[in-house]
């Protein structure tokens, strides 16, 4: 009813009044969403039985007070008076629901809605905008409800409001809120050989839960038979035991008083017909790459597909030939504001927040099993969207993202806290522990050289943790997030929980910076936006944040290395996924006596290389991902040649349709010149020439940049690179490779690159909060 603590007792035995002396006494917090039944379950069974056994022992060892107690009020008799429950509605949506919640299955809130007693359950707050629903009339209230398709909304006399989930009817019958306007209209369905064989098992557990009835017909009534809460949870255990694991929930037994009623209802979760509404996806098709591939392209909030709020659509680009792919949502502020309500209300009062770990992890794989059936379709989109390879795509766009989403699955029910042995305050003794807990509404800004890979990076360690998010993908890459979120439901993401808003950075990237419902924002991006941000996400709320920002990647290549193997890997370094790649080498350096045959085989080796269509399988170099980026391209090369640098190869936009550019090799490229010091993030090599031997010289070099993303160093000698890997300023050090990351890897800059980290145990701790608990006892 509003209390902010609850309790239990455990008293000597009196004449059945419950009003003997106290023995001892336990309590708890109440949050604002919790019934009886959650308060039951999180405290008063768990503390009872330890204070029963703590009872019986200071009984045994003759220290056992007795308290006495007044016997005012030590009576369930007022409280379980039907007449006692009817709602008052001169008070506020909090009291309301208050109200509603401390009544909860016994005796029932109640009200007269069209001359009939319905009681009300399943009561939240309702932090969000009011959903549109029909207007229904309660008797008192002073304004009416609405009955919307998450259930009946009611408000206070202060303009608040408030969602009840549940309706039960005089005759007992309950239903979802949502439904009470097509209550009667279910059909009936026709069972199967195989449907009748489970009713005959489940008129056995009713025959043997109701013993004190005949036969059991079609018309018997469960709880009008004699039937209590505890038989409820024997119905179902039983039903789980002898039906094949099928696996009912105590409201369907309320919802479904009556034997026929409840054979129905068995029967349509047998055949799958309970789920909630059919996600509707309006989809852009194309016939592409042998197949159809199918993409969504509105905002998604809530579960559902949807367009912006004022209704604006840009378009996104194929870079491959510059045409338009389809039209997409560009989400408003008030999309932005519905996003994060509803991954609010997801976490504080749905079913994700109350879900085990384990079932959060099997929801994980089951996604990440999604994401592997539809790889090709994924690896499509990603190529026609962001102009990526499609063999490359496959492999790491698409492959590394289900790699994480399994790996962070499996994570889900291993977060756990600590002990902590502390000092005792004598006499009493204490435990002092820690908890891992989620931290809320997450929001992640992703960017458009791997949309999916990033996505999943982030969003993975989120999930697992407990967290619920809106994700912002890049304005120019939307296509395979939205696709993503349409992947969730299937893998049975609760609605809320999975929130994807494409548009603009400065718009809704702003806002979701400003919000002061978030609390963590993981942003991937450059270092002026990734400053931009980290200011309002402190000036808003002091919003936790992580940060994977801009590089200017250094690697060494001394001239005892194997030359074909740096050849090939400073290539890659330098040109995987077209240059697009946050820790590709901004700038090799090249050990003098081996610098002009290093590149001579690299400008040979480019020579190889095909450009062209990222769809065609023998295509090595793809499209740049979008018309202003190969634009700063070609200007960064045009700063090169200004300043005296040597362009070897390339530094042209090749001549066909698309934002293709030509590989580029720079060299002679000195320390003071533009090129040494700024990101390209693009198929620029910067290569500089260093002394035989200098080791400290190039080191001090290497390190003279504000980045510090990633690094890497190529030579036989262990010592040396184990020498080289220590004094490298960077997050990531390759020794003898590049590119090299994994899942379990943490990954993350240091200086301007940013902080915190992806992948690895160490990204979970991005999305935790860490509580400390200490008791006396």
């Amino acid at each position: 009813m509003g209390d902010k603590k609850a309790g239990l007792s455990v008293f000597w035995a009196d004449d059945g009044l419950d009003t003997g002396p106290i023995l001892l006494q336990r309590s708890c917090e109440v949050e604002p969403s919790d019934t009886v039944d959650a308060l039951y379950n999180r405290f008063l069974f768990p503390e009872g039985i330890k204070a029963m056994v703590e009872a019986v022992q200071l009984i045994a060892d003759g220290k056992a007070p007795r308290v006495p107690q007044s016997e005012e009020g030590a009576t369930y008799e007022g409280i379980q008076k039907k007449e006692n429950a009817k709602i008052s509605w001169d008070q506020s949506a909090e009291g309301l629901h208050n109200w509603i919640r401390g009544h909860d299955k016994v005796p029932g809130a109640w009200a007269e809605i069209n001359g009939q007693v319905v009681t009300f359950y399943g009561s939240s707050l309702l932090h969000s905008s009011v959903p549109p629903g029909q207007p229904l009339e309660v008797k008192g209230a002073t304004k009416p409800g609405l009955i919307t398709k998450n259930g009946l909304v009611l408000f206070g006399n202060d303009g608040k409001a408030l969602m009840v989930r549940n309706l039960q009817f005089e005759d007992g019958k309950m239903i979802p809120a949502s439904q009470y306007f097509s209550a009667g209209e279910t059909s009936v369905v026709e069972l199967t050989a195989e449907e009748l064989k489970v009713s005959e098992t489940i008129k056995v557990i009713w025959a043997g839960i109701l013993s004190n009835v005949p036969v059991i017909e079609d018309s018997t009534d469960f709880f009008k038979s004699g039937a209590s809460s505890m038989d409820v949870v024997r119905l179902v255990e039983e039903i789980r035991q002898k039906c094949g694991g099928l696996q009912l929930q105590n409201e369907d037994v309320y919802m479904a008083t009556k034997f026929e009623d409840f054979i129905q209802k068995v029967v349509r979760k047998l055949r799958g017909e309970d789920q909630e509404e059919e996600l509707v996806v309006d989809y852009v098709s194309k016939e592409v790459n042998e197949m159809t591939v199918k993409m969504p392209y509105q905002c998604f909030i809530n579960g559902q597909f949807s367009d912006a709020d004022d209704g604006k659509t840009y378009d996104t680009i194929n870079p491959t030939d510059g045409s338009t792919i389809c039209k997409v949502s560009y989400a408003s502020l008030a999309d932005v504001d519905k996003a994060v309500a509803a991954a609010k209300e997801a976490f504080e009062n749905g079913e994700w927040g109350r879900m085990n770990a384990r079932e959060r992890g099997r929801l994980m794989y089951r996604l990440a099993d999604l994401l592997e059936e539809n790889q090709e379709e994924l690896a499509t989109i990603e190529a026609l969207d962001s102009g990526a390879v499609y063999t490359l795509a496959l492999k790491t766009h698409i492959g590394m993202s289900v790699q994480t989403f399994r790996y962070f699955a499996g994570w889900c029910d291993k977060i756990q806290g600590s002990t902590i042995p502390i000092n005792q305050a004598r006499p009493n003794r204490n435990l002092t522990f820690t908890k891992k807990e989620p931290l809320g509404v997450c929001a992640i800004i992703i960017p458009w050289n791997y949309p999916l890979m990033m996505l999943a990076w982030k969003s993975a360690a989120c999930l697992a943790a407990g967290n619920t998010l809106v994700l912002k993908p890049a304005q120019v890459t939307p296509l395979t997030a939205l696709k993503f979120a349409e992947l969730s439901v299937q893998a049975g993401f609760p609605k809320g929980v999975i929130n994807i808003i494409p548009g603009s950075g400065g718009v809704a990237g702003q806002r979701l910076s400003e919000h002061p419902d978030i609390r963590k924002l993981g942003f991937t991006g450059s270092t002026p936006i990734g400053k931009q941000i980290m200011k309002s996400c402190a000036v808003s709320n002091l919003k936790k944040v992580s940060l994977e920002l801009g590089g200017k990647s250094p690697l060494i290549i001394f001239n005892d290395c194997e030359l074909d193997k740096a050849v090939r890997m400073g290539m890659g370094a330098v040109f995987f996924n077209k240059g697009e790649n946050c820790i590709a080498a901004g700038r090799l350096f090249v050990e003098e006596s081996i610098h002009d045959e290093f590149v001579t085989r690299v400008v040979e080796e480019i020579k190889k290389m095909k450009i062209g269509d990222p769809l065609d399988r023998s295509t090595d170099h793809g499209p740049q991902n979008h018309q202003a980026h190969l634009e700063k391209l070609l200007q960064y090369c045009e700063a090169g040649v200004k300043e005296g640098a040597t362009l070897v190869y390339g530094g042209r936009q090749v001549q066909r349709p698309g934002f293709f550019m030509e590989p580029t090799v720079f060299t002679n490229v000195e320390d003071h010149m533009y090129l040494a010091k700024e990101e390209s993030f693009g198929p620029i090599m910067v290569i500089s020439k260093f002394q035989n031997g200098d080791i400290e010289g190039v080191l001090q070099r290497a390190n003279n940049t504000e980045y510090g993303l990633a690094s890497g160093v190529f030579t036989r000698d262990i010592n040396k690179a184990m020498y080289v890997s220590e004094k490298l300023e960077a997050g990531t050090v390759f020794i003898n490779t590049y590119n090299k990351t994994d899942v379990a890897a943490p990954f993350g800059g240091v200086k301007q690159s940013g902080f915190g980290k992806d992948l690895g145990e160490e990204a979970l701790n991005e999305y935790l909060k860490t509580k400390t608990v200490t008791l006396e006892y």
